[in-house]
């Protein structure tokens, strides 16, 4: 120890557990702690800092490697701009040995690379920016320097976060004097938090590392009003405040009371509450998006969207008639929370009929997708005046639970676990074990971790599904008001607000005081390793696939532990599970593989869509060990499996790119006759080279089979190889098959466009034949006889057949192309390409033929004419003349 003296000082310790307590003087009272040292290898940590470019939605993050031993203090409290000299050594000496970082994305699983060059000792690597990819995580070569290697840091990083500016004049918002803090975070940016306090409200996008005031226009409230905020909540449209039943929102530009104007009741709204679970993806079946907010009175239940809009979902009339109770009796809503589930909403509600001493409490859960309301099994007797607040914990099943001043109640394993939280002594009365002071606040994390803070800042904790509490060391005075919250990199931390005005963030080893209590209860984890293959959070399931996990618990001989897997949704996929089990050493290793699949044959059914319908939907399923305690890691893996169509899935034809040709628009005429509905007039064409790219050039002797090739947000899938068909779009019907039906292999008459739009004549082209009517030929059962040697018009892959231009003229051709196969994807996967023939010499026209034939003509008949006239002339000169005049004999003299 470097200073025994010092209230502030270095202790460097052995691995183990070391017993640690300072001695003080005054009336604070400090507990021994046991300190946990681990001997690892693992020294060095990352550092990053964000330089944010708006223009074209990038972000650079700069990166370098700290010893935290002899780190400036800059890069301890993360404010550091720059490398300190150390880091710049270090970073630079472990570059020359092969390190190098990349950006790992958990949830889309992509990877960035750094620049080519370091840049004073640190790496920069260009990612853009996303809402969708936040959670994202640096990882290096191993590589070690010294025998130390560099620890991966997982962080969230989103599209930057503006905080709203205090204007000039503007007047303090607050709680009543006297009240407890109250704090509100995106669930998706934990960074980003506003805390209301008794004298003012305050807001920051980098958990308090910086932070300012919101504060509100003079003359909207009254001073009254101005120090009466009974709720707040965190939302994209701003901060809404709940002021005497009234609603109010301040924004970048404005303060504004909501009422009637947005379909909200202009008072008597008693709480409003947001999701506190982040889930970037997930399956919704309604069109209307899920809601960002709830707001309620006694008797209504209102949802927020993004965009100030509202809608009343429920009243307590109707809820009386869904739980099947008297009119007569007395309903109301108790309080209202988000669930865990990503789509569903849960309400607490008061059920009496003298209502003078008791009341029993409800539970029901409205699910937004499919508008459906479950009453669970739950009922609660308390008192009259109880006042119950809910929270939902971090699990795939409704596992939740419940707190008043005094007592914390769960309900685990989908509510099938209750009581009341235990404690050594007290019977679960938390407020005596805590010189009489009531429950703030409970805060959860995603790892299970639940901490209670009693007003006087005395901390219980306790994990999920576990039933009773432990006292944790006392760590803040108890004057001193605060709040529990998570930063950016998963950490838990108190926010200290003073009467002065000003705030503090404080880290909390929530880790090392928990083992510090477990240590001295003699507690431990019932097994020693507890792995699994569950990368992400969320999995999308197509027609025909499976999804397959696997999770492993290692645990000590005759324990008899085991691997419990759990889900919650509809029923629609099959879940298979193979355990594997092994001994040795005394220790047990069980291995569990859990296959989630679905076998549905949506060929020829009757009512395609409705089955499609039927068998999609979110499952959130969970993976946990059969018990563990709260010295265990993680007590439950949880992640979604959605079954339909994955939006960001698209299919393109190979070969088509909007990069290799002028990048243009152009008018072409398609001459009628080449049109399918044969119209009195040519057709003019615009070609739209945004939506249609660059056309392949043919020639016309040339065939052209399609290749497609699915694609999702991660880049190539796979080569298509199921049926698909092809129009041209501004119909076109000159182009034809190679193959026909007989050689195809069919035994009655394949479908065509002809025969598929006869039968369906309401239908626009492209909907009158697709995966929902789609039969084959290949059965005498299905379709009838016919002509089998008309063009067979179904593509795939492995059938040969092309496309056949016309020998006579050549012209442009815009083809859509359309899965056929109804069970190959729930998405209607369409593409466009574009196809220009060349090399025809063009057919001249009748009147140009005729007229060349004429002239023709009439000059062979000018030269006959002409030349009988000419030989007549001669004829006519020498008819009276001798050819060859006789020779005259020459007289002798």
């Amino acid at each position: 120890m470097k200073n025994k003296r010092s209230p502030k000082t270095e202790l460097r310790c052995p691995p183990g557990i070391q017993i640690i307590k300072p001695i003080v003087t005054g009336p604070d009272l400090e507990e021994e702690r046991y300190l946990s040292v681990d001997s690892s290898h693992t020294c060095f940590l990352w550092y990053y800092k964000v330089i944010n470019f708006v223009h074209n939605l990038t972000q650079v993050i700069v990166i370098w490697i700290y010893d935290p031993e002899n780190a400036d203090p800059s890069e301890l409290l993360w404010n550091a701009n720059e490398p300190s000299l150390n880091s710049i050594i270090l970073t630079k000496q472990l570059a020359t040995l092969g390190q190098t970082p990349i950006i790992y994305t958990i949830l889309r699983r992509k990877v960035y690379f750094p620049h080519t060059r370091m840049k004073n000792g640190t790496w920069h690597i260009s990612v853009p920016m996303t809402a969708g990819d936040m959670l994202k995580e640096i990882r290096g070569n191993q590589v070690a320097f010294q025998d130390c290697f560099i620890a991966d840091f997982l962080f969230l990083l989103t599209v930057p976060l503006l905080t709203i500016p205090e204007i000039p004049g503007s007047l303090p918002i607050s709680s009543p004097r006297g009240s407890q803090l109250m704090a509100d975070w995106y669930d998706c940016v934990l960074s980003f938090v506003v805390v209301v306090a008794d004298m003012e409200t305050f807001q920051t996008n980098d958990s308090f590392r910086t932070w300012t005031r919101v504060r509100v226009p003079p003359n909207i409230l009254t001073d009254d009003e101005r120090h009466s905020v009974s709720d707040m909540n965190l939302s994209q449209d701003g901060i809404f405040f709940l002021i005497n039943g009234i609603l109010y929102v301040k924004s970048f530009h404005e303060f504004t009371r909501l009422g009637r104007n947005v379909d909200l009741p202009d008072g008597g709204i008693i709480g409003i509450t947001s999701r506190k679970w982040c889930w970037v993806r997930y399956l919704m079946k309604a069109k209307r998006g899920r809601s960002s907010m709830a707001i309620w009175t006694e008797n209504e239940v209102y949802l927020g969207y993004t965009g100030l809009k509202f809608v009343k979902i429920i009243t307590t009339e109707n809820l009386k008639k869904l739980l099947n109770i008297s009119p007569a009796t007395t309903l109301t809503i108790h309080n209202v929370e988000y669930t865990a589930h990503p789509l569903e909403l849960a309400l607490l509600l008061n059920y009496c009929v003298t209502c003078t001493v008791s009341k029993k409490v409800y539970l029901v859960i409205y699910n937004e997708d499919s508008k459906e309301w479950a009453h669970q099994d739950f009922a609660l007797d308390v008192a009259i005046d109880s006042f119950l607040i809910p929270r939902f914990l971090y699990s795939a099943m409704p596992e939740f639970i419940l707190w008043d001043k005094h007592r914390i109640y769960y309900y685990y394993h989908n509510l099938t676990i209750t009581g009341v939280l235990q404690t050594p002594t007290e019977s679960g009365n938390l407020s005596r074990l805590s010189d009489n002071s009531i429950i703030h606040d409970v805060f959860t994390d995603y790892f299970g971790n639940i901490v209670v803070k009693m007003e006087n800042n005395i901390m219980f904790y306790f994990k999920i599904n576990i039933r009773d509490a432990v006292k944790l060391h006392l760590w803040t005075n108890s004057t001193i008001k605060s709040v529990t919250s998570m930063n950016a990199w998963g950490q838990v931390y108190l926010i200290y607000v003073f009467e002065n005005g000003t705030i503090h963030p404080q880290e909390y080893p929530l880790k090392l005081e928990a083992e510090s209590i477990a240590f001295q209860r003699k507690e431990k984890c019932p097994y020693i390793a507890f792995h699994n293959n569950i990368f992400t959070v969320f999995y999308f399931l197509d027609k025909g696939q499976n999804l397959s996990v696997w999770a492993q618990i290692v645990y000590p001989e005759n324990v008899g532990l085991y691997i419990i897997v759990e889900s919650y949704g509809p029923k629609i996929l099959e879940q298979k599970e193979q355990v594997h089990y092994e001994i040795a050493s005394g220790y047990c290793t069980k291995t569990m593989t859990v296959t989630f699949s679905q076998n549905v044959n949506y060929e020829a059914v009757d009512d395609y869509f409705k089955l499609q319908h039927q068998n999609t939907g979110l499952l959130l399923v969970q993976i946990r060990p059969s018990e563990y305690a709260r010295t265990c890691p993680r007590s439950q893996n949880v992640f979604q499996v959605a079954v339909g169509c994955d939006g960001n899935k698209f299919i393109a034809v190979k070969g088509f790119n909007k990069k290799e040709c002028l990048r243009h628009d152009f008018i072409y005429i398609i001459e009628k006759s080449f049109l399918r509905n044969r119209p009195s007039k040519n057709l003019r064409v615009r070609y739209n080279w945004k939506e249609y790219g660059c056309p392949l050039r043919l020639d016309f002797r040339e065939k052209f089979h399609p290749l497609l090739q699915l694609y999702d947000d991660n880049g190539f899938v796979e080569d298509v190889g199921v049926n698909f068909i092809v129009w041209e779009i501004h119909g076109r019907d000159d182009y034809t098959f190679n193959n026909t039906m007989k050689k195809s292999g069919c035994l009655n008459e394949a479908q065509t466009w002809k025969s598929m739009t006869t039968l369906n004549k309401h239908l626009p082209l492209e909907d009158a034949w697709g995966p929902e009517n789609y039969k084959h030929c290949f059965s005498y059962a299905i379709g009838k006889p016919g002509d089998l040697n008309q063009p067979y018009e179904i593509i795939n892959k492995s059938n040969h057949n092309h496309l056949v231009w016309p020998v006579d003229h050549s012209g442009m051709y815009v083809f859509r192309v359309k899965i056929l196969d109804p069970n190959y994807s729930f998405c209607n996967l369409t593409a466009i390409f574009a196809i220009e023939t060349f090399g025809v010499i063009p057919s001249p026209s009748v009147y140009l033929v005729a007229s060349l034939l004429f002239l023709l003509t009439l000059l062979f008949f000018s030269v006959l004419v002409l030349s009988y006239f000419h030989y007549m002339r001669i004829y006519k000169r020498y008819i009276y003349a001798p050819l060859h005049k006789p020779e005259r004999k020459q007289k002798t003299n």
